[in-house]
């Protein structure tokens, strides 16, 4: 289960949602936690988090080890922070930032090079699931994203843009449609190993609908938004009803 704060929480903020959340997720043993907090609060919290089993995830990185970018984080940065994770591709920084697939391609393979597990996000507009376009766009966004890429420390998060932030969430049928077919395509590019590549399920999860999201064959886990801004909310999903 992963929070992706997104640009939300200063340093105190996130100080007091680790003194409320941890307590409460302590005794989970049986579910990789993720933590997502922006660049600023990287560093508090991985101190934080140091003594607990949850791990700490960057939101974006540049591909490049240092040089002259303004304003770029490297994934060096990312690990002497205490990162061991981050997050690649998500449709905010596809849409709203621009950056391509050989952007993203970039990124994933410099990330792995430098050991961080990357959660890579694809997911349809409701543009291109209306023009039945969803099963294409998710082909093209793993194949392009993913090329080159060996299949260990790769997790996949599909999102479908339509349900980001908007409280829409992808019925239980249509989040293991499309979870089957990311399956499929994976198992593609990487054979009977794609089964260990666990697919986690992103678009207003919610402490409400968590249980039956991950009651879907191919659904492995949730990449959370705004309920995980929220330290109970986020520890309900965290202990899901399996």
């Amino acid at each position: 289960m992963a929070a992706n704060w997104k640009m939300n929480k200063k340093i105190g903020e996130a100080q007091v949602f680790l003194d409320e959340f941890i307590p409460l997720v302590w005794n989970v043993k049986d579910v990789d936690i993720v933590i997502a907090p922006p660049f600023t609060a990287l560093y508090t919290v991985s101190n934080l988090l140091k003594i607990t089993h949850v791990s700490l995830a960057a939101q974006n990185m540049y591909h490049a080890e240092k040089g002259a970018f303004t304003g770029e984080i490297s994934p060096a940065m990312l690990t002497d922070v205490g990162c061991s994770h981050v997050i690649i591709g998500h449709s905010e920084r596809r849409t709203i930032f621009g950056e391509t697939s050989g952007m993203l391609n970039n990124k994933v393979q410099s990330a792995r090079n430098s050991g961080l597990e990357v959660i890579f996000c694809i997911g349809e507009t409701l543009a291109e699931r209306e023009a039945d376009m969803t099963f294409d766009v998710l082909s093209k966004q793993i194949n392009d994203g993913l090329k080159g890429i060996a299949p260990e420390g790769i997790i996949v998060a599909y999102e479908p843009v339509w349900a980001i932030g908007t409280g829409k969430t992808a019925t239980t049928g249509e989040a293991q449609e499309a979870h089957a077919f990311v399956r499929k395509t994976l198992s593609g590019l990487y054979g009977k190993v794609s089964e260990e590549i666990r697919i986690l399920y992103g678009g207003s999860v919610t402490p409400e609908n968590i249980d039956s999201l991950m009651a879907c064959a191919d659904v492995d886990g949730a990449l959370v938004g705004g309920a995980s801004l929220k330290a109970d909310s986020f520890a309900r999903i965290v202990k899901y009803n399996k």
